[in-house]
């Protein structure tokens, strides 16, 4: 037998585990866009243009994860986790556009603007966004749109988002910097742990532990992104690097160096993983999940 580190063998884990994952949410996603008005065809190419452009369907990946552990439907599942990656898509898509982020390149792509143009960028994220919810509709559970709609919305990424517009420019307090991220990142990681625990019709108990690791998750996250904007490969990660200093964005690394942000992204991952303590071999996807966020290196 081949002795390979603990880093290796989360890397080779997770990333099987991803691709397995990613296949069943792809071939879903595709079929809830088969039926297509021949009139909207170049709006549904745009979708499918950012949908399918090569992401690591981590937020999908997670909703299956949480229905395994407490054996829910993978029916229901399928739907939840597509109606959340067209929400991460549709999110990219706007951040990307002039008026926001300005960027020309998504996973070592073009940006879906600077092919299609900046209106039917817009109208592809719309189009992404309303589907998820008539996806998550079709659950039979109006819990989990209430939710998803709640870490979508105002009280989650979209309140984030402006919170991290306004702080543009500004240096702003450790304390301010994890609110902005818990709502711009953490509410739709914490959510798709939630809806797969709330389909999969858990327990209370459960739900609370599941929002725990998913909360802990989403903050080291993003640490983990902002030190990747500082010291990560162009290459690897399919986008440019150091945009948040010529932005003149607050972030971990910014407030607390790079170091610091790393011992503060382990923590958070310890803590997720501490919180799975009582379940048993199920739960190892979410575990090692959690240690391939510090691993990861896009």
């Amino acid at each position: 037998m081949i002795d390979i580190s603990k880093e290796e063998y989360i890397k080779q884990t997770v990333e099987q585990y991803l691709r397995e994952k990613s296949k069943i949410v792809d071939e879903a996603m595709q079929g809830y866009l088969a039926s297509v008005n021949g009139s909207t065809e170049v709006l549904i190419e745009a979708m499918k243009y950012s949908l399918f452009a090569g992401g690591k369907r981590f937020r999908p990946t997670l909703v299956f994860a949480s229905v395994e552990l407490f054996d829910g439907d993978l029916e229901k599942a399928k739907l939840v986790a597509s109606a959340i990656e067209m929400i991460h898509t549709y999110s990219l898509i706007h951040d990307d556009l002039p008026a926001l982020d300005n960027d020309d390149f998504r996973r070592g792509k073009p940006t879906l603007h600077k092919v299609y143009g900046e209106a039917i960028a817009l109208l592809a994220g719309d189009g992404l966004l309303t589907l998820a919810f008539e996806l998550l509709g079709r659950t039979g559970h109006p819990e989990v749109v209430v939710e998803v709609a709640g870490s979508a919305g105002i009280k989650g990424m979209v309140g984030g988002q402006f919170m991290d517009l306004e702080a543009e420019g500004k240096q702003i307090p450790l304390q301010k910097l994890k609110e902005i991220h818990r709502l711009k990142t953490g509410s739709l990681i914490t959510v798709s742990l939630r809806a797969g625990a709330l389909i999969s019709n858990a327990e209370k108990e459960d739900i609370e532990t599941i929002t725990e690791y998913g909360e802990n998750l989403g903050i080291a996250f993003q640490i983990v992104d902002d030190i990747l904007n500082v010291v990560g490969d162009a290459k690897k990660m399919g986008k440019p690097t150091g945009t948040d200093e010529k932005n003149k964005k607050s972030t971990y690394p910014f407030l607390l160096g790079v170091d610091k942000s790393r011992e503060l992204a382990l923590d958070h991952i310890k803590r997720a993983v501490d919180s799975l303590h009582k379940y048993d071999t199920r739960a190892d996807p979410l575990r090692n999940l959690a240690w391939y966020v510090i691993y990861r290196e896009k």
